[in-house]
């Protein structure tokens, strides 16, 4: 026995290694791992689409889908603008707005956007009246009153070229990024070469790093995701467009037809070609059809049944591809038993606003203190940026909100836990959501300052007969 062991032990010192490898496999039924069956035989090539330049133009400019997978999503994150907080006055905000409709500044992102996420990047040079030498950092301190001049787009493709050396400036927002970017001619000669702190970046869906590096440092085409889907979708919707033709087919039965194509002479077979034109002619919705004797004429219509949920499940496809929702993407009303569509356009929103603070943040907190600086003279400490709701509700929801909330206010009124001054207060702070409540002045805010609920119906109390103050 002790023998048998060592010999084991010897044999098992000696055996070679196997490489094993955890995976479902099942050979007798062409399952998993290995086997002879079409989901082991997908695969998924390196293709990077971004570069097809050519292919890219031809779709957004043929493609109604790709147009709007491209246009819908910046439209709806400009679409209220931002607001900006802080100690600013009316006419400063006023000469805030004017300068943004004069440099068209939403128009100029929104263009930014758009191609960014058509090509995977675009740029937006600042343009400053008076500094010509680009290369230099932008210095908030050189800006003068009225020299802020807007945006110059241009995209990845046709105008700028990142260069080599990165940012390594772990306090500056474009840590990693190229430090310089050439704007070039239509030749490709450049003409100017910009330090980064004049660029505004518009990056299309972002990459790993090894793929963000081998893209130039910009990011992937938002079509490239989608684009076998825009495939599927369209190859589907024109059979369906065929297949009307088909929807009501004639068939006629001719004794000896085949004889009457191989061997009748030609002047029979164009008499026939003219008889079956005379028929087409003939016949109509109101008409009749006139044939031989013998001869028979059969209708085959053909059913639709099942092309709208093909159609639809390719709607749904690029709806989740492209992250916009079916009623918006291809402008249908909601489907379904009571179906308004709401949760999905909710759902779309909080995905916008997402997209507004990662993506629209970054570029108006650059932009901000630039155009402070030439319509103020100044930057404000407290300033900052806010996002107004997307979401807007109808009167009736305005009202029903207003109503729940003050009474949750006169009920914490009435339990003691306010006085009669925060609660009024708080009321006010409403009206911002439900333009009500916004006449409580101040001066009677501050007039009824530590009055409790006892305090104000003691005052009313009819047994009283006078005023608790006038007694």
């Amino acid at each position: 026995m002790g023998r048998l062991s060592r010999k084991k032990r010897k044999t098992t010192g000696t055996a070679k290694p196997v490489q094993t490898a955890d995976a479902f496999s099942n050979p007798l039924f062409h399952l998993g791992y290995g086997s002879q069956s079409p989901l082991e035989a997908t695969e998924y090539p390196l293709t990077r689409m971004t570069y097809d330049y050519a292919l890219l133009n031809s779709l957004y400019r043929s493609n109604w889908v790709v147009q709007n997978v491209v246009g819908i999503i910046p439209d709806d994150m400009l679409r209220e603008g931002f607001t900006v907080s802080g100690a600013i006055s009316p006419q400063y905000q006023q000469a805030l707005d004017r300068c943004l409709r004069q440099t068209q500044l939403y128009d100029r992102i929104n263009e930014g956007m758009r191609w960014g996420r058509l090509y995977g990047g675009a740029a937006g040079l600042i343009l400053i009246r008076g500094q010509e030498d680009l290369s230099k950092p932008l210095d908030l301190e050189t800006i003068l009153p009225g020299t802020f001049a807007g945006l110059y787009i241009v995209d990845r493709w046709s105008g700028i070229t990142p260069g080599m050396e990165l940012v390594s400036d772990l306090a500056d927002p474009d840590f990693g990024l190229p430090k310089y970017y050439d704007i070039n001619m239509a030749d490709g000669s450049t003409v100017v070469s910009v330090h980064h702190s004049r660029i505004i970046r518009f990056v299309g869906r972002e990459l790993p790093y090894l793929e963000k590096m081998a893209e130039m440092y910009w990011g992937e085409s938002e079509v490239e995701a989608l684009y076998a889907d825009v495939v599927k979708h369209d190859n589907v919707a024109a059979n369906m467009a065929a297949l009307t033709f088909r929807a009501n087919v004639d068939s006629m039965e001719v004794e000896n037809l085949d004889q009457l194509f191989s061997v009748a002479p030609t002047a029979i077979q164009q008499r026939f070609w003219n008889m079956m034109q005379a028929q087409n002619v003939l016949k109509s919705n109101f008409g009749m059809q006139l044939v031989n004797k013998g001869d028979s004429v059969k209708n085959t219509q053909y059913t639709f049944t099942g092309l709208q949920e093909i159609y639809d499940s390719m709607c749904l496809d690029l709806s989740g591809a492209s992250r916009i929702p079916v009623t918006k993407l291809f402008g249908r009303a909601p489907a379904g038993l009571n179906a308004t569509g709401e949760s999905d356009l909710q759902n779309y929103y909080d995905y916008v606003d997402t997209l507004r603070e990662s993506k629209l943040r970054p570029i108006l907190e650059k932009l901000l203190p630039i155009i402070a600086m030439s319509v103020w003279g100044g930057v404000p400490e407290d300033m900052d940026i806010q996002f107004p709701p997307l979401w807007t509700p109808t009167a009736k929801e305005v009202a029903e909100i207003a109503k729940a909330k003050a009474e949750t206010i006169i009920a914490a009124f009435q339990a003691n836990l306010l006085d009669q001054a925060t609660a009024q207060r708080e009321l006010k702070k409403l009206a911002e959501e439900t333009s009500m409540f916004d006449s409580i002045s101040e001066e009677t805010i501050k007039k009824n300052e530590g009055k409790t609920f006892q305090d104000v119906t003691a005052l009313r109390d009819p047994l009283m007969g006078l005023g608790f103050e006038e007694a």
